[in-house]
């Protein structure tokens, strides 16, 4: 009997799962033969030992220099939701940001001139951004009970890598948008030419780096995914490349691999191979 968390592809394809060549200390990583999804083959008692990092005291404690690339890149995104809207609303944008950490993204939004709130489960980070004026509720979305339709934008970042069963998710957050909404969902591509040339050492793919990463996507199960849980699709976005760690090369080789992914990070983006996938779903506006 297979002691694995995830059995079946959390996209929701009935296809079989083939064992790769990126080998992880819980055993190869496998793929949908449909979508091509890729999924560790972690046990349950791992994957929560692993989760157990997210309320830890000192976690997510940006320095400033990224507390700054944050900022920026939250506002980049803000400002594509607003395009996607239409710019038609006649009042504040309401948006949620599900997993939401110590909310810098709710601070961001607000900023922004949007009515912006977080959920997050981790009981002391969510604490912690209360404490610093967010707000922010402790709790999965579900347990939050929001009415039908009460929100214009929900976002995800890097949370639907963490899930078994990430279409039960979506379709919460479609039921809380509202006709026309847009979700944005941001994770690791694992189409990428990072990720096809560093394998196993993509620090994206262990849990020992970045915990509770189960289950990678491509633009095409993202699309599945969207397209199952009742959303369109309207835009997908990747970037940026990486081939080496620093810390695993000699200072002139890691510098020539630096070189070659900042020469391709244009082409990645422009052929969907970048590492960083964005996600824009819509919400249709009839049923």
């Amino acid at each position: 009997m297979s002691n694995r968390y995830i059995e079946t592809c959390p996209v929701g394809c009935a296809a079989a799962l083939a064992t790769t060549d990126v080998v992880l200390p819980e055993g190869p990583l496998l793929r949908c033969s449909a979508c091509a999804q890729l999924i560790s083959q972690i046990s349950e008692a791992d994957y929560l030992q692993s989760m157990q990092a997210f309320n830890d005291a000192g976690f997510n404690l940006p320095d400033e220099r990224a507390a700054q690339r944050r900022a920026r890149h939250a506002i980049q995104r803000l400002d594509r939701i607003r395009a996607l809207l239409g710019g038609r609303l006649d009042r504040r944008a309401r948006i949620v940001d599900v997993g939401c950490s110590r909310g810098d993204f709710v601070a961001a939004a607000t900023g922004a001139g949007y009515e912006a709130e977080g959920v997050e489960p981790a009981p002391q980070i969510a604490a912690a951004a209360r404490a610093a004026g967010r707000k922010v509720h402790t709790g999965l979305l579900e347990a939050q009970h929001f009415d039908d339709a009460q929100f214009d934008a929900v976002s995800l970042f890097e949370v639907v890598e963490h899930l078994r069963a990430p279409r039960e998710l979506l379709q919460e957050c479609r039921r809380i948008l509202r006709p026309g909404g847009i979700m944005l969902i941001s994770t690791g591509n694992a189409a990428s030419w990072t990720a096809r040339a560093m394998k196993a050492r993509w620090d994206y793919f262990q849990t020992q780096k970045d915990a509770g990463h189960i289950s990678f996507f491509n633009p095409r199960s993202m699309g599945l995914l969207a397209e199952r849980a009742g959303f369109e699709l309207a835009e997908v976005t990747t970037g940026r490349v990486r081939f080496a760690e620093k810390s695993n090369l000699p200072g002139p080789l890691f510098i020539a691999a630096k070189l070659a992914a900042e020469a391709l990070a244009l082409p990645a983006r422009l052929y969907g191979r970048g590492h960083d996938m964005l996600a824009y779903l819509r919400k249709p506006s009839v049923a």
